[in-house]
């Protein structure tokens, strides 16, 4: 039985949905979009598309910042640049989602991270000038307000090391929340004495003083300072916050655990001694193995087995994985940090088996036998580092064959190679790393230098730049046409006996 609602039904149905759906996030479009990002001294600006995968994903989050926000008068706002196309086009918005500070209609790129939190954090340092000046009243809210916040307990506001110090703020306002303190009775209480510098943290050891006279202390050093500060002896890693260990440096060490295993908390446990130790020389983390497991695979973790553990070497893209075979203990883990520290650890190699044959156009480099093709002085070699799954690589296929096939008669002095990257490690004596694919890179004979390609995939652009770089000669030997063998008459005479059609 089909049942039709009055209107009137329908409208204070509708009102009541629209109700239940209330927003902290402004909605904005052509209409309303200047008006309203000219008139705030601050505000943040989604643009999104609603089909949109990671709109969808930072949506829970986004409003989530927006009621925190509304409390500190802090606005965020979000276009729908499938209904507003022509506003989005006209702010150069290429992808989605988009995210920009706005102060008085002057936009600037929002850099912060994209989980509640993050966003709060963000704002709040935007909100605020690069250093605030703190009072005893406040101090205590103050240096519990972010994460990480750094504060100058000075005799003036001029004092050194108040330049520097503001120039370090000024440059990672967007990282740190920083602070002065020139009240002799807020220094007092907090138990400091002019001039010093001091971290509070919300995570490891909650107070840290600069350990070098800060009457010296450049903009250099305090911002060293910081960032060593910033990463915990043993965080979690993940897509919000690789970039900080990356920008570190340092070797990664890494702990997989399954968050859901209910001795989660003793396996960290087992590596923090280790992580405090060693944190001058590497970067612990720990790592959901669950969701990055792929990732263990590719640093040659063999085994979807938890915990395991493995650092990695950034720069170079080495890996050393601890033995699965064996329980991650403190003590195995230490045995394999001291040797690595010590450089007598060797790292873990991934290759595909060495060809049997090389009979094709193209040869196949994996990581056992790279160095012994590729820097192979008499010849000039050619090499595509690709990937299975790269869309690019699969366009490349068949011209990179036709590469190899016109200078397959002079393999002798011209190789034209392939390199499945993912599934094969460089060794540690090649001097760079593959950030992309396809990337092609030529080796002249006579030396081990390669250089890069960086023209268009043509056949044609692929010919001409070995033509210009080979050292050897490119020449292509003529081949004689074989001549026809001569048949014995008798034998002759038999094949036309025998062939004869029968009456």
């Amino acid at each position: 039985m089909r049942i039709t609602l009055p209107l009137s039904v329908l409208l204070s149905l509708a009102s009541y949905v629209f109700a239940d759906g209330d927003s902290d996030v402004l909605s904005l479009g052509a209409a309303n979009f200047e008006s309203t990002v000219s008139a705030e001294p601050l505000i943040l600006v989604e643009f999104f598309a609603p089909w949109c995968g990671h709109c969808k994903a930072l949506a829970p989050h986004y409003e989530e910042a927006a009621t925190t926000l509304k409390e500190k008068n802090i606005k965020l706002a979000k276009v729908d640049c499938v209904e507003e196309a022509d506003l989005c086009s006209s702010k150069g918005i290429q992808g989605y989602p988009t995210l920009k500070v706005y102060r008085k209609g002057e936009a600037t790129d929002y850099s912060g991270p994209r989980k509640a939190d993050g966003i709060v954090s963000y704002m709040v340092k935007q909100s605020l000038p690069a250093i605030s000046e703190v009072t005893a009243d406040k101090h205590d809210e103050f240096t519990k307000a972010d994460k990480i916040v750094a504060v100058a307990y000075l005799p003036s506001s001029t004092a050194v090391p108040a330049a520097e110090f503001s120039a370090a703020a000024e440059a990672h306002r967007d990282d740190y929340l920083f602070g002065v303190v020139t009240d002799q009775d807020a220094a007092a209480a907090a138990g400091v004495v002019p001039p010093a510098l001091v971290v509070y943290r919300s995570f490891d050891e909650p107070r840290s003083e600069y350990p070098y006279p800060v009457n010296g202390a450049t903009k250099k050093e305090i911002e060293d300072w910081l960032a060593d500060l910033s990463i915990p002896v043993l965080g979690e890693v993940n897509g919000e916050t690789y970039s900080i260990y990356a920008q570190s440096g340092k070797p990664l060490a890494y702990i997989f655990v399954d968050p859901t295993d209910e001795k989660k908390d003793e396996q960290l446990d087992a590596v923090r001694p280790v992580a405090s130790k060693y944190k001058s020389k590497l970067n612990f983390v720990w790592i959901d193995a669950v969701k990055y497991g792929d990732h263990a695979k590719a640093l040659n973790v063999a085994e979807a087995k938890w915990p395991a553990f493995v650092i990695q070497e950034l720069e170079k893209q080495l890996k050393y994985p601890y033995d699965q075979s064996k329980e991650v203990t403190t003590e195995g883990v230490q045995d394999l940090v001291e040797k690595y520290v010590a450089g007598t650890l060797q790292p873990q190699l991934k290759s595909q088996p060495i060809p049997e044959s090389q009979d094709g156009p193209v040869t196949v480099l994996v990581g056992k036998n790279f160095e012994e093709i590729a820097f192979d002085e008499s010849k000039d070699v050619f090499v595509e580092f690709y990937a299975t799954w790269c869309g690019h690589c699969k366009r490349l296929a068949p011209t990179w064959e036709q590469l190899g096939e016109k200078y397959a008669p002079i393999k002798d002095k011209l190789i034209i190679a392939k390199f499945d990257a993912p599934e094969n490690d460089l060794p540690p004596t090649i001097p760079f790393r593959i950030a992309g694919f396809p990337t092609l890179k030529f080796k002249p004979a006579g030396s081990k230098e390669f250089i890069d390609y960086e023209g268009d995939r043509t056949l044609e652009s692929l010919v001409s730049f070995v033509e210009e770089h080979a050292k050897n000669s490119l020449e292509i030997p003529e081949v004689k046409a074989e001549e026809p063998a001569q048949t014995p008459l008798a034998e002759e005479k038999k094949e036309t006996v025998d062939t004869r059609d029968e009456l």
